[in-house]
This record gives structure tokens, sequence and C-alpha cells, in this order.
């Protein structure tokens, strides 16, 4: 009697082929799902980013009217044509008459955690930074993430020189005007921040050089 219970419990099971059919079709259906959801609200996210991003620039860069997308070709800072990729982008800021202030100055580079995405702004005449925003971090809750939290660490790149580079130095310590105090618990994420303005120095600056006359705004002043 047994025998025939195990037979009986065996025959109900569902086959291989079955269940591999019925996981495919629950994969494909989640994936067709996450796709969906993805390309409803990637207009909305993109248009978000694209705020935040606007808004940082005319924070990095006090006092400026207007802003354009920038890029370096034919040997000097062009406007862009929107062909661009993200990374060969910088964004002029001009003042009420059209005269170019300064640049903001997107730049990335490895954080203690992760990745961490920034928006500096240089004034080419004075050679200085002149704000800071972090666009993207995901350094230590309560530590790491102070580089964007902590009002004096962020204060730091307000009027800061960058010759002959800007260098970290423990936090109290700060006596040269490229100096950046860290923030003590999390030097790490502080110095991330200041090798990735020095490596966007690197590549942009010598760009920047006798091109100040050579951008103007776009007519509708907007990107």
């Amino acid at each position: 009697m047994s025998g025939k219970h195990e037979l009986s419990l065996k025959g109900s099971e569902p086959s291989s082929a079955r269940l591999v059919a019925t996981l495919s079709f629950a994969g494909l259906l989640s994936g067709l799902i996450i796709v969906t959801v993805f390309e409803a609200t990637l207009p909305t996210i993109t248009a978000y980013k694209a705020k935040v991003l606007q808004e940082a620039v005319f924070t990095v860069l006090p006092g400026i009217s207007s802003m354009q997308k920038l890029t370096y070709r034919d040997g000097r800072m062009m406007p862009a044509t929107g062909d661009e990729e993200e990374e060969d982008l910088v964004f002029g800021g001009y003042d009420a008459d059209g005269r170019l202030v300064g640049y903001a100055v997107p730049s990335a580079g490895p954080g203690f955690q992760d990745t961490i995405r920034l928006l500096y702004g240089y004034l080419p005449d004075e050679r200085k930074v002149v704000g800071m925003e972090i666009l993207q971090s995901r350094e230590t809750p309560g530590l790491g993430d102070k580089i964007y939290k902590d009002a004096a660490f962020v204060a730091n790149f307000s009027a800061l020189s960058i010759d002959p580079e800007i260098v970290t130095v423990k936090k109290g310590a700060k006596r040269a005007l490229n100096e950046v105090d860290a923030i003590t618990g999390a030097t790490i994420s502080s110095k991330a921040v200041v090798q990735i303005i020095n490596r966007g120095n690197e590549r942009w600056l010598p760009r920047f050089s006798g091109s100040e006359t050579l951008t103007k705004p776009a007519p509708s002043g907007g990107e």
C-alpha cells in the first residue's frame, strides 16, 4: 500500500522541463516589468539630473547669470553640439553682459567606498576654485558623507588657490591658500575630493588657457 502511495506522489511531481519553463516565464515577465518601469521613469530621472546639475553650476560659480555647455574641439573651447560624451563637457558661466566668469568642471574618481562625482567652479583669471558640489557619493554615513554635509569642509573650496596644487592637511593645520582642512575620521574621503579636483585641473586647465574670448553663451542663455 505504501509503495502505491509513493508512486502516486511521484506521478504528481512536475517534470523538470515544466519547472524550467515556469521559471523562465517568471524571469521573462520580471525582466519585461523592470524594463517597462525603467523606460517609463527614464525621462523624469534624466530631467531631474539635468535640473540638479544646472543648480550645481550656479552654486559653484556664484554670481553668474547664464551658463553654456562647452567642449574642447579644434584646439580651443567651443559650444557643445550635443554629440559629446559627458566626460568631454564642462560648463561656462557668464555675467549679465555675456562675459565669461569661469568654468564649472565635472570630475570623478575613487573614494573610500565607491566613485565620487563632483562639480567645482574655477576662475581662470584668479586661478582659484570658488565652489564645490558633490553630485554622487556612497561614502560612509556619519564619516565620509561629511564631504558634502560638513559646511566647514565645503567652505574650504570657496576661495582655494590651485598653485602649485591643492593639498590636504590635518584639520586645524591649514595655513596656505592652496590647503584644505581634512575631515577628522574621514581623511581618505577628504583626500579623494582634493585628488579628483587636481585631476580635473590637470585635464582641463591647459585647454582653458587662451580660450576665454572664444566662448560665448547661447542667445537664450540656457545650457
